[in-house]
């Protein structure tokens, strides 16, 4: 399912289960409205009746939509720090890494379209509560990680033009810019999304790295 188009349907009501499941089920519903209606559009009630519980039964699981709208952050943002830091500790070379993390990313993004669009392509909703320090950090060693790899190859003038941070986020927007497209404008006639993945990597990193 893309984040494009997505509408609300109403669910039967369903009985009580499994506490753990039921509250994977309102984050994956909230995704969903977040994105199809936006954060002011969405209410606990829609939200509710996606997934089929009362909004009372909700409140059990999240005080408010935007303790919702947190957690769906958080457990995105902990996905790609672990998987950057996974990758950054690997014994390979730093443009290896650095390839690897791109192709990650844009991979993950692809697979979950509604949570990258809620943390990367939406802006944070006025009326929605600040981001609690241990999040806002956690965001940012997600992008240290990366450029912390993109260091190093700068450190071994390997970079053919501007300097490890330019380069940092001209590749991290260029990924963004892949996933994007293709979760927003799904009609388009776009090329084999493996190929673009590939020829996307190829070249940003053939224009920025000397081999």
């Amino acid at each position: 399912m893309t984040a494009v188009g997505t509408t609300t349907r109403k669910s039967a009501r369903k009985a009580k289960g499994d506490g753990h499941l039921r509250r994977a089920e309102i984050l994956e519903a909230a995704e969903r409205i977040f994105v199809a209606e936006g954060y002011e559009g969405a209410t606990i009630r829609k939200i509710a009746d996606e997934v089929g519980v009362s909004s009372t039964a909700l409140y059990m699981h999240f005080q408010d939509k935007g303790c919702i709208l947190l957690e769906i952050c958080e457990r995105t943002l902990k996905a790609l720090y672990e998987t950057n830091h996974e990758i950054a500790a690997k014994p390979v070379d730093p443009v290896v890494r650095v390839r690897m993390m791109l192709e990650a990313y844009m991979r993950w993004g692809l697979a979950h379209p509604n949570a990258y669009q809620l943390v990367y392509s939406t802006p944070r909703p006025v009326s929605a509560q600040p981001w609690p320090e241990g999040t806002a950090d956690l965001s940012r060693q997600c992008y240290e990680i990366f450029s912390g790899v993109v260091r190093e190859i700068a450190a071994l003038g390997r970079l053919r033009t501007g300097g490890a941070d330019s380069a940092a986020q001209a590749l991290w927007m260029g990924c963004h810019g892949v996933v994007a497209l293709l979760t927003a404008r799904p009609g388009f006639g776009w090329a084999d999304r493996e190929e673009l993945i590939q020829v996307s990597l190829e070249g940003m990193l053939h224009g920025l790295v000397v081999d």
